[in-house]
This record gives C-alpha cells, structure tokens and sequence, in this order.
C-alpha cells in the first residue's frame, strides 16, 4: 500500500549519554536558548506523576482513533526511546490505557507522547512512566489501521524527526533536533547557570533590574521618573 500504512527504520538517534545530559535541564531554559519558537502545544500535558520525560524520537503517524500502528511501534522501539504518536489531536478514542502501559514499562521505554487521548488515567497518574497527551476519554481504540512508522510528525508545529531529541516536564514538551542538540545542550546550561546566579542575587537582595527602565526609556515610554 506504500504511502500511508509503511513501516520504515530509524537511521538515527540521539545517544542515551547525550539524553542525559540533558537530565537535569529544565524545557523552560532549553526552550529559552532555541529562541522560544518550538513548543508541543498547551494541550499536551503529562499525565503520569511528573517525572521528566527525555530520549530519542520513535515517531508513529496514525489515523485519529486508531492504535494499532501504536501496538507495532511498542514491540519495535528500543529501551529508551520515546514514541511520538501523531493523531491529529482528536479526543474520541483513547489510543492507550493501563494494558499498554504494562508493556512500555515492561520494555523500558522512555515514554510516550500522543497527541490524541489516553485512558486509565488513574492508573497512569499513579505512575512514574512519562505519558503525555491531549486528553481523556473510556472510549477505546480502533486497530485497522492505516498509519506510518519512523516518519516526520508535527505537533502543534513541532516537526520531529525519528531520532530527535524529546524533552518533557511540568512546563511541556520539546524537541531538539539531531543535528543540534551538542549547540543546545552548551547554550542551555549556560542559561541555567546564570538562572542560578540571579536566583542567589535575589535572595540576598543584590539583584539589579535597572535593565527594566532601561528598556522603557529606548521604547519611549511616558511617565517615568
């Protein structure tokens, strides 16, 4: 059938030291260095306890409310890795629920992101495994098909690439790039550093904000002293 319903191999991805590298890097600052153009989108939260989600792209593109792509995909993702499921972000069916966790677990995966609506929430929530998505509902999957494996997907205009980088925690998702995530890693740690560094000037009450009337000034604003 080719187009459409085609399984294909991930020729990259991001190695497991650089995914933790990025450990302990917040998305907020990752974010702030890739110029606050990227996002997953508001919809897409975490649904489990809020453990930070990091690790390689293993995308699946499915038709809305079905899952059975999604079923491939956990038998063919390496330990690891997180599945990035676009499904068009419709809510009528649930492409997961405890059952299919189990076996994510079971893998040792890195979490799954679907832009499409998950069930079991309660059992999810309780866990640590990372699962985000866009919604809840008990109605369950289809599995006909059609769908593709290890494709280029977009959420909320954030293409990624099979193999990019997927970052997640309370603030949302991110992905960065293969090529780029060596340049990313460097900027962002340089952001936290000096976050780190205006935290302990705020606390000891040093922090200088003239850069505000600063601004201001060079914007023409009326009404300061």
């Amino acid at each position: 059938m080719g187009l459409g319903f085609r399984i294909l191999p991930r020729t990259q991805g991001v190695s497991a030291e650089w995914v933790e590298r990025f450990r302990d890097l917040p998305v907020a600052n990752v974010s702030d260095v890739m110029s606050r153009m990227t996002a997953g989108g508001p919809r897409l939260r975490s649904m489990h306890d809020g453990a930070p989600l990091r690790g390689p792209a293993f995308t699946v593109k499915t038709r809305p409310g079905d899952n059975l792509m999604i079923h491939k995909a956990l038998a063919l993702a390496a330990p690891g890795d997180v599945i990035v499921v676009d499904a068009g972000g419709d809510l009528t069916n649930a492409l997961i629920g405890e059952l299919m966790l189990a076996q994510m677990v079971r893998r040792g995966l890195g979490g799954i992101v679907i832009n499409g609506a998950i069930r079991d929430s309660a059992a999810i929530a309780a866990q640590s495994f990372p699962v985000f998505a866009a919604g809840i509902t008990h109605r369950g999957p289809y599995k006909d098909g059609p769908g593709e494996i290890n494709v280029p997907v977009a959420l909320d205009g954030m293409v990624i690439e099979p193999g990019d980088l997927i970052l997640g925690d309370d603030d949302g998702l991110l992905c960065v790039p293969f090529g780029s995530v060596e340049a990313i890693h460097a900027a962002a740690t340089a952001k936290q550093a000096a976050e780190h560094k205006q935290m302990a000037n705020i606390e000891a009450g040093t922090h200088d904000a003239a850069w505000v009337d600063a601004t201001l000034r060079r914007l023409g604003c009326e009404g300061l002293e």
